[in-house]
Protein backbone atom coordinates (compact mmCIF):
# COMPACT_ATOMS: atom_id res chain seq x y z
CA UNK A 1 0.00 0.00 0.00
CA UNK A 2 1.17 3.56 -0.57
CA UNK A 3 1.00 5.01 2.60
CA UNK A 4 3.01 8.40 1.08
CA UNK A 5 -0.11 9.60 -0.63
CA UNK A 6 -2.71 9.37 2.72
CA UNK A 7 -4.26 12.53 3.90
CA UNK A 8 -5.56 13.60 7.76
CA UNK A 9 -8.59 15.41 7.62
CA UNK A 10 -8.52 18.93 9.21
CA UNK A 11 -11.75 20.93 10.36
CA UNK A 12 -13.17 23.22 7.98
CA UNK A 13 -13.33 27.19 8.92
CA UNK A 14 -16.25 27.74 6.87
CA UNK A 15 -19.91 26.64 5.97
CA UNK A 16 -19.81 25.26 2.37
CA UNK A 17 -22.15 25.67 -0.59
CA UNK A 18 -22.76 22.20 -2.39
CA UNK A 19 -23.62 21.85 -5.49
CA UNK A 20 -26.96 22.63 -7.03
CA UNK A 21 -29.02 19.17 -7.59
CA UNK A 22 -31.21 20.77 -9.94
CA UNK A 23 -28.47 22.18 -12.64
CA UNK A 24 -26.28 19.54 -13.97
CA UNK A 25 -23.62 22.45 -14.93
CA UNK A 26 -23.63 25.26 -12.89
CA UNK A 27 -22.53 25.78 -9.52
CA UNK A 28 -24.37 27.03 -6.20
CA UNK A 29 -23.38 30.21 -5.38
CA UNK A 30 -24.30 31.99 -2.35
CA UNK A 31 -25.09 36.03 -1.69
CA UNK A 32 -22.17 38.17 -1.46
CA UNK A 33 -20.52 38.61 2.46
CA UNK A 34 -18.46 40.56 3.88
CA UNK A 35 -15.63 37.72 3.76
CA UNK A 36 -15.78 38.45 0.51
CA UNK A 37 -13.63 41.49 0.80
CA UNK A 38 -10.01 41.85 1.13
CA UNK A 39 -9.31 41.96 4.96
CA UNK A 40 -5.78 43.37 6.56
CA UNK A 41 -4.25 39.99 6.40
CA UNK A 42 -5.01 39.84 2.62
CA UNK A 43 -7.27 37.12 2.35
CA UNK A 44 -9.93 36.84 -0.03
CA UNK A 45 -13.44 34.66 0.24
CA UNK A 46 -13.80 32.15 -2.49
CA UNK A 47 -16.88 33.05 -1.95
CA UNK A 48 -19.14 34.87 -4.85
CA UNK A 49 -22.02 35.39 -6.24
CA UNK A 50 -22.91 35.06 -9.95
CA UNK A 51 -23.36 39.00 -10.38
CA UNK A 52 -20.48 39.68 -8.51
CA UNK A 53 -18.24 37.48 -10.40
CA UNK A 54 -19.87 38.95 -13.68
CA UNK A 55 -18.79 42.54 -12.17
CA UNK A 56 -15.20 42.04 -10.75
CA UNK A 57 -13.48 39.31 -13.22
CA UNK A 58 -15.52 39.29 -16.30
CA UNK A 59 -14.16 36.17 -16.63
CA UNK A 60 -11.88 37.31 -19.34
CA UNK A 61 -9.89 35.08 -21.76
CA UNK A 62 -6.96 34.87 -19.54
CA UNK A 63 -9.16 34.40 -16.43
CA UNK A 64 -9.07 31.29 -14.51
CA UNK A 65 -11.94 30.03 -12.61
CA UNK A 66 -11.19 27.15 -10.15
CA UNK A 67 -13.47 25.25 -7.89
CA UNK A 68 -12.21 22.97 -5.96
CA UNK A 69 -14.00 19.06 -5.75
CA UNK A 70 -12.06 18.27 -2.47
CA UNK A 71 -9.40 15.69 -1.94
CA UNK A 72 -6.92 16.88 -4.52
CA UNK A 73 -9.50 17.32 -7.07
CA UNK A 74 -10.23 20.33 -8.94
CA UNK A 75 -12.07 22.02 -12.38
CA UNK A 76 -10.50 24.97 -13.95
CA UNK A 77 -11.76 27.13 -16.79
CA UNK A 78 -9.34 29.13 -18.70
CA UNK A 79 -9.43 30.78 -21.79
CA UNK A 80 -12.75 28.48 -22.56
CA UNK A 81 -11.16 25.32 -22.10
CA UNK A 82 -11.92 23.06 -18.89
CA UNK A 83 -9.56 20.59 -17.19
CA UNK A 84 -10.44 18.41 -14.77
CA UNK A 85 -7.56 17.69 -12.63
CA UNK A 86 -7.51 14.86 -10.35
CA UNK A 87 -10.52 13.60 -9.80
CA UNK A 88 -11.86 11.51 -6.65
CA UNK A 89 -15.55 11.53 -7.74
CA UNK A 90 -17.36 8.30 -7.61
CA UNK A 91 -16.64 6.23 -4.42
CA UNK A 92 -14.24 6.77 -1.35
CA UNK A 93 -10.43 6.98 -1.44
CA UNK A 94 -9.19 3.58 0.00
CA UNK A 95 -5.94 2.90 -2.21
CA UNK A 96 -7.65 -0.60 -2.60
CA UNK A 97 -7.44 -1.35 0.92
CA UNK A 98 -10.30 0.55 2.55
CA UNK A 99 -9.82 -1.26 6.13
CA UNK A 100 -6.60 0.20 6.33
CA UNK A 101 -7.54 3.54 5.23
CA UNK A 102 -11.07 4.87 3.42
CA UNK A 103 -11.44 8.51 2.85
CA UNK A 104 -14.69 10.03 1.64
CA UNK A 105 -15.72 13.85 0.72
CA UNK A 106 -17.31 16.06 3.29
CA UNK A 107 -19.28 17.87 1.24
CA UNK A 108 -19.62 16.96 -2.25
CA UNK A 109 -21.38 14.06 -1.33
CA UNK A 110 -24.04 13.96 -3.60
CA UNK A 111 -21.84 15.04 -6.48
CA UNK A 112 -22.34 12.64 -9.40
CA UNK A 113 -20.67 12.52 -12.79
CA UNK A 114 -23.42 13.91 -14.80
CA UNK A 115 -22.99 17.51 -12.64
CA UNK A 116 -19.80 18.02 -14.20
CA UNK A 117 -19.90 20.53 -17.29
CA UNK A 118 -18.41 19.79 -20.61
CA UNK A 119 -14.93 19.13 -20.49
CA UNK A 120 -11.75 19.37 -22.58
CA UNK A 121 -9.54 17.11 -21.08
CA UNK A 122 -8.68 15.66 -17.90
CA UNK A 123 -5.02 16.53 -16.36
CA UNK A 124 -3.08 14.04 -13.90
CA UNK A 125 -0.24 14.98 -11.71
CA UNK A 126 0.67 11.45 -9.88
CA UNK A 127 -0.22 7.61 -10.60
CA UNK A 128 -1.60 7.07 -6.84
CA UNK A 129 -4.68 6.79 -6.46
CA UNK A 130 -5.60 10.13 -4.90
CA UNK A 131 -4.42 11.45 -7.79
CA UNK A 132 -5.30 9.21 -10.67
CA UNK A 133 -8.40 7.59 -9.16
CA UNK A 134 -9.66 4.73 -11.41
CA UNK A 135 -12.67 4.22 -10.06
CA UNK A 136 -13.61 7.62 -11.21
CA UNK A 137 -11.46 7.74 -14.30
CA UNK A 138 -12.77 3.92 -15.61
CA UNK A 139 -16.90 5.70 -15.99
CA UNK A 140 -15.29 8.99 -16.95
CA UNK A 141 -13.58 7.13 -20.04
CA UNK A 142 -17.34 5.53 -20.81
CA UNK A 143 -18.79 8.33 -20.70
CA UNK A 144 -16.42 10.47 -23.08
CA UNK A 145 -14.08 8.10 -24.67
CA UNK A 146 -12.18 10.36 -26.91
CA UNK A 147 -11.29 12.70 -24.26
CA UNK A 148 -8.03 14.13 -23.90
CA UNK A 149 -5.86 13.06 -21.06
CA UNK A 150 -2.76 14.64 -19.96
CA UNK A 151 -0.68 12.74 -17.44
CA UNK A 152 3.30 11.66 -16.29
CA UNK A 153 4.62 8.10 -17.96
CA UNK A 154 4.54 6.38 -14.53
CA UNK A 155 0.31 6.25 -14.66
CA UNK A 156 0.52 4.91 -18.53
CA UNK A 157 -0.03 0.86 -17.01
CA UNK A 158 -3.40 2.61 -15.32
CA UNK A 159 -4.55 5.05 -18.10
CA UNK A 160 -3.86 2.84 -21.00
CA UNK A 161 -6.36 0.11 -20.67
CA UNK A 162 -9.23 3.01 -20.35
CA UNK A 163 -8.16 6.00 -22.41
CA UNK A 164 -7.37 5.66 -25.63
CA UNK A 165 -5.98 9.94 -26.58
CA UNK A 166 -3.22 10.06 -23.92
CA UNK A 167 -0.70 12.76 -23.47
CA UNK A 168 2.46 11.33 -21.00
CA UNK A 169 4.58 14.02 -20.56
CA UNK A 170 7.98 14.10 -18.83
CA UNK A 171 9.39 17.54 -17.05
CA UNK A 172 9.54 20.07 -19.36
CA UNK A 173 7.42 18.88 -21.95
CA UNK A 174 4.51 20.56 -22.83
CA UNK A 175 1.28 20.30 -24.61
CA UNK A 176 -1.99 22.96 -25.99
CA UNK A 177 -5.43 21.98 -25.60
CA UNK A 178 -7.56 24.09 -27.91
CA UNK A 179 -11.40 25.43 -27.11
CA UNK A 180 -13.67 26.16 -29.36
CA UNK A 181 -13.41 29.78 -29.72
CA UNK A 182 -9.52 28.72 -31.28
CA UNK A 183 -7.95 29.74 -27.53
CA UNK A 184 -4.70 27.72 -26.87
CA UNK A 185 -3.83 27.19 -23.23
CA UNK A 186 -0.45 25.43 -22.82
CA UNK A 187 0.43 22.79 -20.41
CA UNK A 188 4.22 22.58 -19.14
CA UNK A 189 4.95 19.42 -16.70
CA UNK A 190 7.77 20.07 -14.38
CA UNK A 191 9.70 18.13 -11.67
CA UNK A 192 7.41 16.67 -9.03
CA UNK A 193 7.74 14.05 -5.95
CA UNK A 194 9.83 10.97 -6.36
CA UNK A 195 9.05 8.19 -3.72
CA UNK A 196 11.88 5.98 -4.48
CA UNK A 197 15.32 6.91 -5.78
CA UNK A 198 14.85 4.79 -8.70
CA UNK A 199 11.49 5.96 -9.73
CA UNK A 200 11.18 8.54 -12.42
CA UNK A 201 9.40 11.83 -10.33
CA UNK A 202 5.65 12.75 -10.89
CA UNK A 203 4.75 15.78 -12.82
CA UNK A 204 4.16 19.22 -11.34
CA UNK A 205 2.49 21.69 -14.18
CA UNK A 206 2.34 25.21 -14.86
CA UNK A 207 -0.73 25.95 -17.12
CA UNK A 208 -0.47 29.15 -19.21
CA UNK A 209 -3.67 31.11 -20.19
CA UNK A 210 -4.41 31.65 -24.17
CA UNK A 211 -2.67 35.27 -24.38
CA UNK A 212 0.06 34.53 -21.59
CA UNK A 213 -1.24 37.39 -19.36
CA UNK A 214 -2.01 35.03 -16.17
CA UNK A 215 -0.53 31.48 -15.33
CA UNK A 216 -0.85 29.04 -12.53
CA UNK A 217 1.28 26.37 -10.89
CA UNK A 218 0.22 23.05 -9.51
CA UNK A 219 1.34 19.70 -7.26
CA UNK A 220 -0.20 18.38 -4.43
CA UNK A 221 2.31 17.28 -1.83
CA UNK A 222 4.49 20.74 -1.59
CA UNK A 223 7.77 18.91 -2.99
CA UNK A 224 9.42 20.78 -5.73
CA UNK A 225 13.07 21.10 -6.88
CA UNK A 226 14.17 24.45 -5.65
CA UNK A 227 16.55 24.87 -8.25
CA UNK A 228 14.18 24.47 -11.43
CA UNK A 229 10.98 26.65 -9.88
CA UNK A 230 13.31 29.37 -9.09
CA UNK A 231 13.71 29.70 -12.83
CA UNK A 232 10.18 29.96 -13.59
CA UNK A 233 7.69 33.04 -12.70
CA UNK A 234 4.00 32.09 -12.00
CA UNK A 235 0.90 34.27 -10.83
CA UNK A 236 -1.13 31.12 -9.25
CA UNK A 237 -0.18 28.89 -6.64
CA UNK A 238 -2.17 25.47 -5.78
CA UNK A 239 -0.21 23.67 -2.71
CA UNK A 240 -0.67 22.40 0.79
CA UNK A 241 0.07 24.94 3.34
CA UNK A 242 -0.82 22.70 6.19
CA UNK A 243 1.80 19.69 6.68
CA UNK A 244 0.36 16.07 6.82
CA UNK A 245 2.82 13.10 8.52
CA UNK A 246 3.10 9.69 9.84
CA UNK A 247 5.86 8.88 12.49
CA UNK A 248 8.95 9.06 10.88
CA UNK A 249 7.89 10.45 7.49
CA UNK A 250 6.43 13.81 5.93
CA UNK A 251 3.66 12.74 3.29
CA UNK A 252 2.70 16.41 2.36
CA UNK A 253 4.84 19.86 2.85
CA UNK A 254 3.50 22.87 3.53
CA UNK A 255 4.05 25.89 5.84
CA UNK A 256 6.93 27.74 5.31
CA UNK A 257 7.73 25.34 2.63
CA UNK A 258 4.33 27.19 0.77
CA UNK A 259 5.76 30.09 1.72
CA UNK A 260 9.52 29.63 0.25
CA UNK A 261 7.47 27.65 -3.18
CA UNK A 262 5.42 31.28 -3.64
CA UNK A 263 8.53 33.38 -3.03
CA UNK A 264 10.44 31.11 -5.75
CA UNK A 265 7.74 31.19 -8.39
CA UNK A 266 7.24 35.37 -7.49
CA UNK A 267 3.50 34.54 -7.29
CA UNK A 268 0.58 37.12 -6.83
CA UNK A 269 -1.61 34.22 -5.39
CA UNK A 270 -1.56 31.53 -2.69
CA UNK A 271 -4.65 28.67 -3.28
CA UNK A 272 -4.34 26.41 0.08
CA UNK A 273 -4.43 22.61 -1.35
CA UNK A 274 -7.49 21.31 1.49
CA UNK A 275 -6.68 17.75 0.38
CA UNK A 276 -6.47 16.33 3.81
CA UNK A 277 -9.84 17.75 5.14
CA UNK A 278 -11.69 14.18 4.10
CA UNK A 279 -13.64 11.69 6.66
CA UNK A 280 -11.15 9.12 7.36
CA UNK A 281 -11.60 5.79 8.84
CA UNK A 282 -9.56 2.66 9.13
CA UNK A 283 -6.27 1.53 10.99
CA UNK A 284 -3.62 4.31 8.96
CA UNK A 285 -6.13 7.28 9.61
CA UNK A 286 -5.33 7.27 13.79
CA UNK A 287 -1.71 7.48 12.42
CA UNK A 288 -1.71 10.80 10.74
CA UNK A 289 -1.01 13.68 12.13
CA UNK A 290 -1.16 17.23 10.61
CA UNK A 291 0.99 20.33 11.06
CA UNK A 292 0.31 23.81 11.13
CA UNK A 293 -2.93 25.25 10.23
CA UNK A 294 -3.87 27.79 6.96
CA UNK A 295 -3.94 30.55 9.89
CA UNK A 296 -0.36 29.90 10.66
CA UNK A 297 0.63 29.72 6.84
CA UNK A 298 -0.76 33.13 6.63
CA UNK A 299 1.01 34.70 9.45
CA UNK A 300 4.22 33.30 7.53
CA UNK A 301 3.15 34.52 4.40
CA UNK A 302 2.15 37.96 5.78
CA UNK A 303 5.75 38.19 7.27
CA UNK A 304 7.67 37.09 4.36
CA UNK A 305 5.41 38.21 0.90
CA UNK A 306 3.14 41.20 2.34
CA UNK A 307 2.12 41.39 -1.00
CA UNK A 308 0.75 38.05 -2.13
CA UNK A 309 -2.72 37.12 -1.26
CA UNK A 310 -4.00 33.66 -0.04
CA UNK A 311 -7.48 32.68 -1.62
CA UNK A 312 -9.06 30.17 0.33
CA UNK A 313 -11.16 27.57 -2.06
CA UNK A 314 -14.59 26.50 -1.09
CA UNK A 315 -15.76 23.16 -2.12
CA UNK A 316 -18.33 22.96 -5.71
CA UNK A 317 -17.76 27.28 -5.49
CA UNK A 318 -16.07 28.61 -8.37
CA UNK A 319 -12.80 31.24 -7.35
CA UNK A 320 -12.28 33.76 -9.75
CA UNK A 321 -8.76 35.12 -10.88
CA UNK A 322 -7.89 37.92 -10.91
Amino acid sequence: MSVHCLHLPQKLNHTLSRFDSTANTRFRRNPPSNDQKLSKSRVVSALVSEDQAAETTSFRNDSFKLTYLEANGWLWEVGGVKILVDPVLVGNLDFGHPLIYSGSKKYLKNFQLTDLPEIDCILITQYLSDHCHVKTLRPLSQMLPNLKVIAPPNAKPLLDPIFSNVIYLEPGQTSEIESNNSSTVKIRALTGPAYVPWQRPENAYIVTSPQGQLSLYYEGHCVYDKEIVGKERVDIVITPVVKQFIPGYTLVSGQEDAVELAKLLNSKYVVPLKNGELDSKGVLASLLKSDGTIESFKELLSKELPDVKTLEPIPGVPLYIP
